[in-house]
């Protein structure tokens, strides 16, 4: 088998209701799909993650300038083998950021190649299925004007248990006082309920504010602490968490086997977050969870792309094996953000639905979806 050709699809939308995460305004949907064609019949679909405020045209670039020329001809089984090919020679250049995830998308379709070619689900090809369902945590409370939302938060709250959620994540990094009003307010609209907190400042303090706001919401008993500090800044990681008790997670902003080796190392997380667009698609996140596994470090990947880059995490999540074995193991469990995000529920045949807080993993080969084209012609971006 052989690659005959790749097509990228940068797509864009506007966004009728903006909002906001501690970075900055998220005013549009955006998403780099890739398309790779064999000499049999066969497609991959990959996605390169575009971050809350990246433009896709720049994955796009990289594939079409960078990457494609690497892999026309080859066989797409080879994905370790290619793997090493496209990051070597984009490594004076890249290790990071756009370019990985370039190289996650190409990886992505490759995997869903090799699993459509062996009629097996790509967990499969990944040694199996830790597990056939996972739970889904609620993402949102997302900003819409500012500061001073704390009450519509906690409404918010209670949407997501009445839609099924028994876990969420809080989205903070507004400040200290407004951080501790919102959180007050959640947690008064979810008494009696039995929800799981966790938090997400989007790396929005320094060490100082980030160990004062951790010490604020130890009484919430949270399953995560998230980006409490800058991606870059490992040795400030490990002094927050140091200070605190709650676990700490990051790593959406880490990519390949050698930015999580150096994160590793400092001590920096108790949960590892790749996201399998971003860190260099399926076969990068086997080296970093080998890896996390001999650190005694949690998997729990990063999801916030569209229905392709939701498919393959699906197919991620399931071969995840637990880091602390016991009876009763902390399981992974699945990002289900709930932002407005036309590319998930048009994209593909069978977008991902959770039904009482869980989600089936898909069986069908590869990524198990089949795409619609078109929502990509509907919403490519120039």
């Amino acid at each position: 088998m052989k690659i005959t050709g790749i097509t990228v699809y940068p797509l864009r939308t506007a966004l009728e209701h903006p909002f906001a995460f501690s970075q900055g305004w998220v005013r549009q949907r955006s998403a780099t799909i890739v398309e790779v064609a064999t000499d049999a019949g066969i497609t991959g679909w990959g996605e390169a993650f575009a971050q809350g405020l990246e433009p896709p045209a720049i994955a796009t670039a990289t594939i079409e300038h960078a990457l494609t020329p690497l892999l026309l001809g080859a066989d797409p089984r080879d994905t370790e083998v290619l793997w090493h090919r496209m990051y070597h020679s984009t490594r004076d250049y890249g290790r990071k950021g756009s370019v990985i995830a370039a190289i996650s998308a190409i990886d992505i379709a490759l995997w869903d190649i090799c699993g459509k070619a062996a009629g097996l689900p790509v967990h499969r090809l990944l040694g199996g299925a830790f597990r056939d369902r996972v739970q889904a945590y609620a993402t949102g409370f997302y900003r819409l004007s500012g500061q001073g939302e704390a009450v519509r938060l906690g409404e918010e709250a209670l949407a997501h248990v009445a839609a099924g959620f028994r876990a969420m994540k809080v989205k903070l990094g507004y400040g200290l006082a407004d951080d501790a009003a919102v959180m007050q307010s959640i947690g008064t609209a979810l008494a009696g309920h039995p929800v799981t907190l966790m938090v997400d400042t989007n790396h929005a303090y320094g060490v100082a504010d980030a160990i004062r706001l951790g010490r604020m919401l130890e009484p919430f008993n949270l399953r995560w602490y998230e980006e409490p500090v800058a991606p870059e800044h490992a040795a400030g990681y490990r002094e927050v968490r140091r200070s605190l008790t709650m676990p700490i997670a990051g790593g959406e902003n880490e990519h390949t086997l050698y930015g999580f080796r150096d994160f590793f190392a400092a001590g920096a997380v108790d949960i590892a977050q790749p996201d399998i667009g971003s860190a260099g698609g399926f076969t990068a996140c086997r080296h970093i969870i080998a890896l996390a596994q001999a650190h005694g470090v949690q998997v729990n990947p990063h999801v916030w792309g569209s229905a392709i880059a939701q498919a393959a995490s699906l197919q991620l999540i399931a071969a995840v094996p637990v880091a602390h074995h016991s009876i009763f193991a902390e399981e992974p469990i699945f990002e289900y953000d709930r932002s407005s995000h036309p590319f998930r529920q048009q994209l593909v045949d069978e977008p991902v639905q959770q039904h009482g807080g869980w989600i089936d993993i898909p069986s069908r080969p590869g990524l198990g979806i089949e795409v619609n084209r078109e929502v990509l012609t509907r919403y490519r971006a120039a």
